[in-house]
């Protein structure tokens, strides 16, 4: 019975828990659901509810005043509130992925997902945002459920053939640049590869470095001091063959760090090292007493030589 219960919870088949709130984190049926919301006491995954304010959030393509937008400035918009984010959750551990649903239902209008790679970065992040404000609305921060996109989004709309539009129950996800996931998750990846090369008797050098492109919209949380001093800071390596926090050979090749071996392995080579190591002790010795012998045998000769020349002088 147990095993059967665990096969079909967050499905269609569980008629306790709500397939939805474990798929995407979010229920349109809210505390009205007929089925229940278990809530996460720890996860990688955190949800920032209604955060991003689009320009268009009334009416799609035109803006407060009734005038049409460019979506060239809704992407740009999005974009510096994206890496504006990004900016400021990094400093509470490593980001795995940041999304922000791109739908306009109210339980998932302006959601934003960050996953972390450890469950405590995500802890520290809640813990930290808790009571916070940005852009003078509260942040309302909570662990999700939610560990897969893959489920949670909405396929027909990455092919741009999803007929529910905004209103779709499963995440629509508004994308970013190239460019700027190059320069995002890429310098994410330089750090961590940075401080697992780096040894404790290398040189450092630190320096704080401003994103190209970055806007003033960190200004606008409450503890500005703290926001500041959370720009990332970066260690560079002084030799000339570590660049970009990548540890590189003279050939310029990369070096991979060696597979490591199972203990009944590592106890092989060791009486393999300890059975040659006797062999080349015992091929010494061997040397050493005939090379002893041939002294001795040398010795006596010249011992017998010297008595026969002597007899024969007599």
């Amino acid at each position: 019975m147990a095993e059967h219960l665990a096969s079909i919870f967050g499905t269609e088949k569980d008629r306790v828990n709500c397939p939805f709130y474990f798929k995407i984190g979010a229920c349109r049926h809210g505390d009205r659901c007929s089925r229940l919301h278990t809530k996460p006491s720890i996860s990688p995954t955190i949800l920032l509810s209604n955060m991003y304010q689009r320009p268009d959030m009334i009416t799609p393509g035109v803006d407060a005043q009734g005038n049409p937008i460019d979506p060239r400035k809704i992407q740009q918009h999005f974009e510096a509130f994206y890496e504006d984010l990004f900016e400021e959750l990094s400093k509470y551990g490593q980001i795995e992925s940041l999304n922000i649903c791109d739908n306009l239902a109210d339980h998932m209008v302006g959601n934003v997902y960050v996953q972390f790679r450890e469950e405590e970065h995500a802890a520290n992040a809640v813990k930290n945002l808790s009571g916070r404000f940005y852009a003078a609305r509260p942040i309302i921060v909570d662990f999700s459920p939610v560990t897969d996109f893959r489920e949670a989004t909405c396929r027909q709309y990455d092919e741009n053939t999803c007929s529910r539009g905004g209103y779709c129950n499963f995440m629509h996800l508004k994308r970013i640049s190239r460019e700027l996931r190059r320069q995002l998750f890429g310098r994410s990846k330089r750090r961590r590869s940075h401080s697992r090369s780096r040894s404790p008797n290398r040189r450092r050098s630190s320096h704080d470095e401003r994103p190209h492109g970055s806007h003033d919209h960190g200004r606008r949380y409450n503890d500005r001091d703290n926001y500041h001093e959370s720009r990332s800071r970066r260690h560079r390596s002084t030799s000339p063959g570590h660049r970009r926090g990548r540890s590189r050979s003279p050939g310029g090749k990369r070096n991979h760090s060696p597979i490591r071996e199972g203990s009944e392995e590592r106890l092989a080579k060791i009486e393999q090292w300890n059975r040659e190591r006797e062999q080349q002790e015992n091929a010494n010795n061997f040397e050493k007493d005939a090379a002893n012998n041939n002294k001795k045998n040398g010795r006596n000769e010249y011992l017998r030589n010297d008595d026969k020349n002597y007899q024969q002088q007599e």
